[in-house]
């Protein structure tokens, strides 16, 4: 799978469970997919992280596909 097809799976995932309103698990299952391939692994100095804790917290569902579509 190439960084696109990967990107793209990573995004479906977590659009899912967007679906149902579920916030939390739509920026960790982002967050947690990007990272099972070498191209979209995010460094450990990344802000990222942070700012995908920052919009779980607000659980704006708005706000987590901004988050999740940003990646590309």
């Amino acid at each position: 799978m190439n960084r696109q097809q990967h990107l793209e799976w990573c995004k479906k995932r977590a659009h899912g469970y967007l679906a149902h309103g579920d916030v939390h698990n739509a920026i960790t299952s982002m967050l947690s997919d990007l990272q099972k391939h070498p191209e979209t692994k995010l460094d450990k100095d990344s802000p990222l992280p942070m700012l995908g804790m920052m919009t779980i917290a607000s659980g704006d569902i708005k706000g987590a596909k901004s988050f999740i579509d940003g990646f590309n």
